[in-house]
């Protein structure tokens, strides 16, 4: 049963096979019925039609019919219902009837399938469309019933017009080239009548064919990538509107069988037209390899032996190149023919042994002797052509290194005989990187030309090109190299004299900004002595520590003065090495010395201090823990303390002159507790007193009026050690 039979009913889609499958895998076949009155005649036409298409092992899984009846009566899905038996009776497994929502009497319908149910043979349920996907997944279901499916009837039923339409043209021209096949067989090759021709034509048939298998491969490709391993899933966007249901259904196998048979069929008729002109063909290409050959082994390989020269610059290189274009492209014309003729001598070949005669396995080792000699010459000739092809690329890549290594030791003697006169050490290793950098790209460049050479005169023996031509050829390149090395030599030589300058110099900036650095550390230890060393301790333990703190401050500042003399000294070493006057001669010098003995008179005054202070700590303490101290004590406690406030008290002069008082308000601190431990002394004298006086009597008269001196007063009877 053919579509076109039924076209206009199947147009109406009063039932469709929409490729989806049930959970028993099914096939589901739905049935909408509209509001107006279905034909039941046009319904079964449709459903012989449409159960024509699946194969029996298809069929024997079973049909879920859906019977759409939202907008239909109750009869006519009733009528359907009964009609599914006598059409289908053994394939339906399950029907569905869906049912408009408010609809039918329940009990009327309940009673009514119940009642038929045993004479139907399957089960009938009445289901809401949105309650379906109990039964059936919804992927497997069409948008009519709320699913994810895409079913396009007008797409399929085109689809299926052109199936059956190739079905019956390939069958038909299969019968023709049979009888067509079969009857040359009888008549010999060359008394043959005319070839009978068939009524279509077989290419056009394959490619119809072609493309009905391909639409059926990619459609189902494209659905089992976005179904999944169930095969359901709706299209999104992109995805084809027809959704092919398996080979059953679409046949594919028969497609491809009928393809096969047309395919062998149709080739066996080619070959019985190609066998008629062969003979002729082959005289032809005979005649055309030996003018090839010829050619190739003749003017040909002239033309390669006499341009041999690989060029003495890039200029002469390109210039070779141009002229071996010119032989390429005349052996161009000759190798298209090659071409032509192997593919010629292919197709033959390709179409020999058909018939199994001796001529024509004759013919054939001709034909492969012939290729084999063409192939042979034309091969020898391309790779001799492809070897100076690649000799003239070398010397091209061998001149152009040539030239940029000479503008590279060009550049680097330029800046070599230039004057160096940098003016900070920054721009002096700036100059020396860049030079550093210039002589490493020449000994690349260098490194490159010998490899460029050594691949040149491989290749060129590799051409076969030897004689005088290749011994020049090869002395040239040789010269080249060792003419580069003496340059590279050369610069190289003065690049270590310069190098060595550079580095002096760089050593002279260093040793002048450190020699400033030192005279810097220096004015900021002379700072800190005068603003920040003013302690003098609060015992003689402290003091004492304090003066081992001092002695190791006097080393640290001596060390930076010995550091910056030494600087010093390198500079004018320096600068006699590259005969240049240094810029710190003149002034640095001189202001070390300054900041030195400045830093030498504070720091004596520093120790003279703490030395006043050590002793008077002492002689307290001592006075302060006898409790028999003699007077004598505490006049030389008395003296000691007033030897430290007056020194407290005296600024620091510098050998230009100078003054500057230490610390400020911290020595005004110290000398208060200076004082106040005086005081603490001149109680005990009181008290010595007070005791003595007790225990002998009345003092003198002297000592007994002698009042208790204001801390830090000048007593005009006491002197110091020092006065």
């Amino acid at each position: 049963m053919e579509a076109m039979g039924v076209i206009d009913v199947l147009h109406k889609k009063l039932a469709f096979l929409s490729g989806g499958k049930d959970r028993r895998s099914g096939l589901i076949l739905s049935i909408p019925l509209g509001a107006d009155q279905t034909n039941m005649e046009e319904l079964g036409d449709t459903l012989d039609y449409l159960l024509s298409i699946p194969s029996d092992k298809c069929k024997a899984r079973g049909f879920t019919v859906i019977v759409d009846g939202r907008r239909s009566q109750w009869n006519t899905v009733k009528t359907v219902v009964l009609m599914l038996q006598n059409v289908i009776p053994a394939e339906v497994s399950l029907v569905c009837v869906v049912k408009p929502d408010e609809f039918w009497d329940k009990k009327v319908t309940h009673f009514c399938f119940w009642k038929e149910k045993d004479r139907l043979g399957f089960e009938v349920i009445l289901v809401s469309a949105n309650k379906l996907t109990r039964y059936i997944e919804p992927s497997q279901l069409t948008d009519d019933f709320g699913g994810t499916l895409d079913y396009d009837h007008g797409d399929w039923l085109s689809k299926r017009q052109v199936f059956e339409k190739f079905t019956k043209e390939s069958t038909s021209l299969l019968d023709e080239l049979s009888v067509i096949n079969d009857g040359d067989k009888s008549a010999p090759l060359d008394k043959s009548p005319t070839l009978l021709l068939p009524s279509l034509d077989p290419e056009t048939v394959l490619q119809a064919g072609h493309e009905l298998l391909s639409e059926l491969q990619q459609r189902r490709f494209n659905v089992a990538e976005g179904a999944g391993p169930g095969g359901g899933g709706g299209g999104g966007q992109g995805a084809p509107t027809w959704r092919p249901m398996e080979e059953e259904l679409l046949a594919q196998p028969q497609v491809m069988k009928l393809l096969d048979s047309l395919r062998e069929k149709y080739t066996r008729y080619q070959e019985v037209c190609r066998q008629r002109n062969k003979r002729s063909q082959i005289h032809d290409v005979h005649a055309k390899v030996m003018q090839v050959v010829t050619w190739l082994q003749g003017p040909g390989a002239e033309l390669l032996k006499t341009h041999q020269a690989i060029g003495d610059s890039m200029r002469a290189a390109q210039a070779l190149q141009q002229k071996h274009e010119e032989i390429e492209s005349q052996h161009s014309e000759w190798f298209a023919v090659y071409v032509e003729l192997n593919q010629q001598i292919g197709v033959l070949l390709g179409s020999a042994g058909g018939g199994g005669a001796d001529d024509e396995q004759e013919d054939a080792e001709e034909l492969k002797a012939l290729r084999q000699q063409l192939s042979d010459v034309c091969y020898q000739q391309a790779a001799l052509l492809e070897n100076r092809q690649n000799v003239l690329q070398a010397a091209h890549t061998f001149h152009a290194a040539t030239q940029e290594l000479s503008q590279q030791l060009d550049a680097l003697l330029g800046m070599l005989c230039a004057d160096v006169a940098p003016t900070d050490a920054a721009q002096i290793q700036h100059n020396l990187k860049v030079l550093e950098e210039k002589l490493q790209s020449v000994e690349a460049g260098l490194a490159t030309l010998r490899q460029k050479g050594a691949l040149l005169l491989e290749r060129a023996e590799d051409g076969d090109a030897a004689g005088e031509r290749g011994d020049d050829n090869a002395r040239h390149v040789h010269d080249v190299v060792d003419d580069m090395q003496m340059r590279k030599q050369r610069c190289e030589d003065m690049v270590d004299v310069r190098r060595l300058k550079m580095l002096q110099m760089v050593q002279l900036f260093k040793c002048e900004e450190d020699a400033l650095q030192a005279v810097d550390w220096l004015c900021e230890l002379l700072d800190a002595l005068l603003k920040t060393h003013v302690r003098l301790g609060e015992d003689a333990r402290q003091t004492q520590v304090l003066m081992d703190k001092h002695r190791k401050f006097v080393d640290v500042a001596q060390g930076t003065y010995d550091y910056g003399r030494q600087l010093l000294q390198a500079t004018v070493v320096l600068c006699q090495s590259l005969r240049c006057a240094t810029r710190s001669s003149g002034d640095t010098l001189p202001r070390l010395n300054r900041v030195w003995k400045q830093f030498g008179a504070g720091a004596d005054e520093r120790q003279r201090r703490l030395q006043l202070a050590l002793a008077f700590h002492r002689r307290a303490e001592a006075v302060l823990e006898d409790e028999r101290a003699e007077a004598e004590s505490l006049d030389e406690v008395d003296a000691s303390a007033k030897a430290l406030l007056d020194r407290l008290a005296t600024p620091v002069v510098f050998p230009d002159g100078s003054e500057q008082h230490f610390g400020g308000a911290d020595t005004a601190a110290e000398s208060d507790f200076v004082r106040e431990r005086l005081l603490l002394v001149e109680e005990r004298r009181l008290r010595l007193q007070e005791a003595e006086a007790v225990a002998g009597g009345p003092r003198p008269r002297e000592e007994a009026q002698r009042p208790l001196r204001v801390i830090g007063e000048e007593d005009p009877d006491e002197r110091t050690p020092d006065e």
